[in-house]
């Protein structure tokens, strides 16, 4: 179903059964899967490949060009997985080099407004909130929430089953399983409902509760002696093995 007025390239390809409303416009090199709808007055940019029934709401502008100052107008790629949902307004750019593509995983949510930067990697299930902004090359995990009109600084890291309190400043990597919250962010707890709602059991919440305890709660110490105060016992739970890991990797710091 393409509506009459759709501006569609001969050179994007279109998959089975997908629904194209007013106005739209679908540029060359756009690969676009099965059953996807695009409402009205939606631009899809190439060169981004879409999979299948993947939803876009009127005005949204996906896969245009990097804003990073670097980019020298080389072939750059967008790659979006399956049933994700891009809300009014949404705008996601494509990669700044060649070798980079931005890449958006299943079964995410982009409220209105929201902003995807260029070279970002995002996971599965992840919810971005009205006005939620994501810089240049900045990775989410899976099960994230960002909420309203907060920010990530480029290049920063947040890690799986975390959320964002609204109008949070992230300039730091956000540790997993957690709560962050407020400018400066800081960790406020644990996301137990969260946790609880992935099947979480309690052993692995009640081990994820003790690591943050010795580790956000001990302001007294630094950051590098929290660490070392972990039992080995507990170093060896499988999600705590994850959240220790994420801090190992940082390179930016981890929000405290």
């Amino acid at each position: 179903m393409i509506h009459p007025s759709a501006i569609i390239s001969a050179d994007a390809e279109i998959g089975v059964g997908c629904e194209i409303g007013p106005y739209c416009v679908v540029e060359a090199g756009v690969t676009l899967g099965d059953r996807c709808k695009l409402h009205s007055h939606v631009v899809l940019h190439g060169r981004s490949h879409f999979g299948e029934e993947n939803e876009f709401f009127p005005f949204a502008a996906v896969g245009t060009k990097s804003q990073d100052l670097k980019y020298e107008g080389e072939p750059t790629y967008l790659e979006v997985g399956n049933r994700n949902v891009f809300r009014e307004n949404v705008t996601v750019h494509r990669g700044t080099i060649e070798a980079i593509p931005t890449r958006i995983g299943d079964g995410n949510l982009f409220l209105s407004y929201s902003h995807v930067a260029h070279d970002c990697q995002l996971g599965d299930h992840n919810i971005l909130s009205n006005n939620g902004t994501l810089g240049g090359h900045v990775e989410v995990g899976n099960h994230v929430i960002v909420s309203g009109l907060a920010g990530v600084h480029q290049f920063c890291r947040i890690g799986d089953h975390a959320i964002v309190g609204g109008i949070t400043k992230i300039v730091q990597d956000v540790p997993p399983f957690m709560i962050i919250d407020g400018n400066p962010a800081q960790v406020r707890g644990v996301n137990q409902v969260g946790l609880q709602r992935r099947g979480f059991s309690n052993e692995e919440i009640r081990s994820i509760k003790s690591a943050y305890k010795k580790l956000f709660l001990k302001k007294e110490i630094n950051f590098s002696e929290a660490l070392d105060a972990i039992p080995a016992e507990l170093k060896n739970e499988p999600r705590v093995k994850e959240l220790l890991d994420f801090i190992g990797d940082s390179e930016r710091g981890v929000i405290r």
